[in-house]
């Protein structure tokens, strides 16, 4: 089971929300978070742009593609992806990524430092406004969440702010065609995200599969006004594998399914270590765009096809 959360009692009960939070971590690394703070109107506007972006022709898309820049910012295509390293199937889903707004005369977007580049736009009134506003209440959300995580790490609450102040914070929306009946497909292959945590939003298509440790398959339930919350790699290393970074998918929906995804990301050059008091270090201190960087570059890999 997927444990549901309430954010309210952040402001109630805080004790019980660090609780329930933390043994979400732990186990199965994915929780739901009801009530939070980014309104309703706000994340319903994003859905709409993102119809509206991928509702553009193809040729009006490529101008925005993912491929013209190595920043990992724009329009992804079917087969641009293979989320699941073990696998020659390629992801269904088309993909729109921006990351931290930059303006083109910052010292890193000139110096072509990783995952400093500019965001690609789309002539698509509102789009960029949208979505910015956006990418900073989600960041905003996503560093109260840290706030409850260090407590239940012993650590104070503070303690992640200064760490996720220049970030590699990324917004994704996603749009999932309906299955074709080929066994092989997949919406998105089976993996686990890479940052410090990620808050997730659905349209309420199913689709996502969580595999908690040790167990098989468990689909995700669509809740109201929720974001959907789980562990990433980053964290699970923080914590020392007290928290689990746990492998999820989506298999190919009946009907055209949309989510947009906040991965919460630490700045480029912060140590991903274990914290005191965790025990052995279980992996090598890395930093934390060195990491992200291995990822995708696994990610984007060109893959065998049978």
């Amino acid at each position: 089971m997927i444990p549901v959360i309430d954010w309210n009692l952040l402001k109630s009960n805080r004790e019980e929300l660090i609780r329930d939070i933390g043994q979400a971590c732990r186990s199965p690394g994915f929780f739901i978070l009801k009530n939070p703070d980014v309104p309703q109107e706000m994340r319903d506007e994003v859905f709409d742009v993102a119809a509206k972006f991928f509702d553009l022709p193809r040729v009006e898309k490529s101008r925005v593609s993912i491929l013209n820049t190595p920043h990992y910012r724009g329009w992804g295509a079917k087969g641009d992806e293979s989320l699941d390293e073990t696998q020659p199937a390629i992801d269904t889903k088309e993909t729109f990524n921006i990351g931290l707004e930059l303006s083109p005369e910052d010292p890193r977007v000139l110096a072509g430092d990783p995952f400093r580049g500019l965001n690609q736009w789309p002539d698509i009134p509102g789009f960029r406004e949208t979505l910015l506003t956006y990418y900073d209440a989600a960041q905003s959300q996503g560093l109260a969440v840290l706030s409850i995580i260090a407590e239940d790490l012993s650590l104070p609450a503070d303690h992640f702010n200064a760490l996720f102040q220049d970030p590699l914070s990324a917004l994704r929306m996603l749009r999932y065609p309906p299955a074709s009946g080929v066994q092989s497909e997949i919406g998105a292959g089976a993996h686990t995200d890479y940052g410090a945590i990620t808050l997730l939003m659905t349209d309420g298509e199913p689709g996502l599969q969580v595999q908690p440790r040790g167990g098989d398959w468990i689909d995700v339930p669509s809740i109201e006004n929720a974001y959907i919350v789980n562990i990433g790699d980053c964290m699970m290393r923080w914590s020392n594998d007290i928290y689990v970074s746990t492998p999820h998918r989506v298999l190919p929906p009946k009907n055209t399914r949309h989510s947009v995804a906040f991965f919460v990301e630490a700045n480029p050059d912060t140590i991903v270590a274990a914290f005191p008091g965790t025990g052995d270090p279980k992996y090598p201190a890395i930093r934390a765009a060195d990491y992200l960087q291995s990822r995708l570059d696994a990610t984007y890999a060109p893959k065998e096809t049978s």
